[in-house]
């Protein structure tokens, strides 16, 4: 956040040249020698205020074309700030006086370059005079649509979510000066208009305005060439789909495998697609894809690799040697305000930061590195995670699978349930029918499903029939048997915490408020996603698993292990 009241900051950011959605002006907070903000601030006096807001009126008005940021007063730490929020503009280049004092104003065009202001010279200043009303798609208004297309519920829940102090107020506005204040919506007031990333973020139904817009998860149990697959696909607001597409494939696609050594306590522990490295992957398509084209977002999933592929490739200012090596900086970003909604949400960090945690996270896992390709024309961009090469491929005709490993690991492959009756495993609370079991695991064929999960997980008497001498029955139910509902991983100290605390069925902020945690993605990391990974705890709404509504609860196996371990001690 920068300190100060001259324009060539706010000129800098409303050219955002590299389209990283704008930034901030702070006046009244200094900063130290290497630019960091001093606390408390210096504050300005609360009798100067109206004063010092008139003056930047006056000041703005001296930008060309004309621009006005967003301004709000701030109190941090007893001290009163003047903010002023300057997104990317809707008429560059701008323009500004190089010396508001001076008496023969000279104009300048000035852009950011990292964390400082500078003026546009040269090849950097042609450049930026290419980029003339080329408003990034994501933060241009959209015509077609209205503002009251916006959704008032969908709007308060992000700002809810991200804590946003916006969110207290929000009740208050309407649509239009809701949409305003988040600038998601602009225009005159006889005309508004909605802009494209509020549509994308704020609207149930997308796809109306934005066809092909949906992740589109696809599953080929006989490799990519098979002559079957298994197809899901993801539609609505941005970031429900896409977390809603990583829970489906979390849920259902990812297995570990323990590898036991004899020389050793400790197992190795590796999955077969580290998950960290798959939501990167699909954040990045997100993010990076281009939504003026009609093409989805696609997730190939086969037994040897996991693929996302999106559209268009990357920027051409990335080469094509540094994207095969994982160095891919862009120089330019597609998509500015989606970024912005994305970080706020902690779902990216943005600045080029993708592929480097994809790296690491399939280093970590002892996975293979991933492949990053692209054609010439950059049509596509693929990003090919291979599987992990220890982990043993499931079969629906093997309820166990045990080994010898051979490589640089040796040691002997722990017996393990396949990965879908694993998955039948996780969802069997009590007793339940075909139907429910099906429907929980969001799987259409119900040939499929007897196949590769029913009769697996029978014969593997994981499962056993409430009414065996009818196995036909429309009354047929199917429990887990004595044994079944043991925990197949190992609970930590933080997941145990959680179980003991977890009282009833509980909301996100419920549980993590009873474990004292302030850290929401701490929490999600720590406690809430290796719980539902090991099946000790669910969701009351595992179809919506972001609603607002959504509560959790323990598990068959989670009662059974925590009747075990009174108090959530797991040693």
């Amino acid at each position: 956040m920068e300190s100060g009241c001259d324009h060539p900051h706010l000129c800098a950011f409303a050219n955002d040249f590299e389209n990283l959605g704008g930034g901030y002006v702070a006046i009244g907070q200094d900063c130290d020698a290497d630019g960091r903000p001093v606390f408390p601030p210096v504050g300005l006096p609360a009798n100067q205020l109206d004063k010092i807001q008139r003056e930047l009126l006056a000041h703005c008005q001296l930008i060309q074309p004309p621009y006005f940021p967003v301004l709000s007063l701030e109190v941090v730490e007893g001290r009163n700030l003047i903010v002023r929020w300057a997104p990317g503009g809707q008429s560059r280049p701008y323009k500004a006086p190089e010396a508001v004092t001076a008496k023969h104003k000279v104009w300048k065009y000035f852009i950011r370059r990292f964390s400082s202001t500078s003026e546009a010279k040269g090849d950097t200043e042609r450049e930026l005079l290419g980029l003339t009303a080329k408003v990034p798609f994501d933060d241009r208004f959209n015509q077609s649509a209205r503002v009251d297309e916006l959704s008032k519920p969908l709007m308060q829940g992000f700002l809810e979510e991200v804590g946003s102090a916006l969110a207290a107020d929000a009740p208050g506005f309407s649509v239009e000066a809701l949409g305003r204040q988040m600038n998601v919506a602009g225009g005159s007031s006889e005309s508004p208009w909605p802009k494209n990333v509020g549509l994308l973020f704020f609207n149930e139904i997308s796809e109306r305005f934005f066809p092909g817009v949906q992740i589109d998860v696809v599953w080929f149990p006989k490799g990519a060439g098979g002559d079957r697959f298994d197809e899901k696909i993801f539609k609505g607001p941005l970031a429900r789909m896409t977390r809603e597409a990583l829970s489906y494939i979390q849920r259902n696609y990812l297995h570990e495998t323990v590898i036991k050594h004899p020389d050793q306590a400790e197992a190795t522990r590796v999955w077969n697609f580290p998950y960290a490295a798959i939501e990167e992957a699909v954040v990045n398509a997100v993010y990076h894809r281009s939504y003026e084209e009609r093409e989805p977002i696609e997730v190939r999933i086969s037994h040897d690799e996991l693929v996302v592929v999106s559209y268009p490739g990357p920027d051409r200012s990335i080469r094509m040697e540094d994207l095969k090596a994982g160095r891919a900086v862009s120089c330019r970003y597609r998509n500015r305000r989606i970024d912005e909604f994305l970080k706020e949400l902690e779902m990216t960090e943005g600045r080029s930061t993708g592929i480097p945690k994809i790296l690491k996270e399939m280093a970590a896992n002892g996975s293979p590195m991933p492949l990053f390709e692209t054609d010439d024309d950059r049509l596509a961009f693929v990003i090919r995670l291979p599987r992990h090469p220890l982990v043993l491929i499931p079969t629906a005709d093997t309820a166990q699978v045990t080994g010898q490993v051979a490589g640089q690991v040796a040691g002997q492959v722990a017996g393990e349930v396949a990965g879908e009756v694993e998955r039948l495993r996780r969802v069997v609370v009590g007793e339940m029918s075909r139907q429910q079991i099906q429907s929980a695991l969001v799987i259409k064929s119900k040939e499929h499903f007897r196949k590769a999960y029913l009769k697996p997980a029978l014969a593997a008497q994981v499962i056993a029939m409430t009414l065996p001498d009818a196995p036909n029955s429309r009354l047929q139910r199917y429990r887990l048997t004595v044994g079944a509902g043991e925990v197949t991983g190992e609970v930590t100290a933080q997941v145990g915490a959680l179980l003991a605390r977890l009282d009833g069925e509980m909301s996100r902020q419920a549980m993590q408020d009873a474990l004292g945690l302030a850290h929401r993605e701490h929490f999600r990391k720590i406690y809430l996603t290796p719980a539902l990974e090991l099946g000790v705890i669910e969701m009351t709404q595992p179809d919506k698993p972001n609603s607002r509504s959504q509560r959790y609860r323990l598990t068959t196996i989670g009662q059974q292990w925590l009747k075990a371990h009174p108090g959530g001690d797991s040693a």
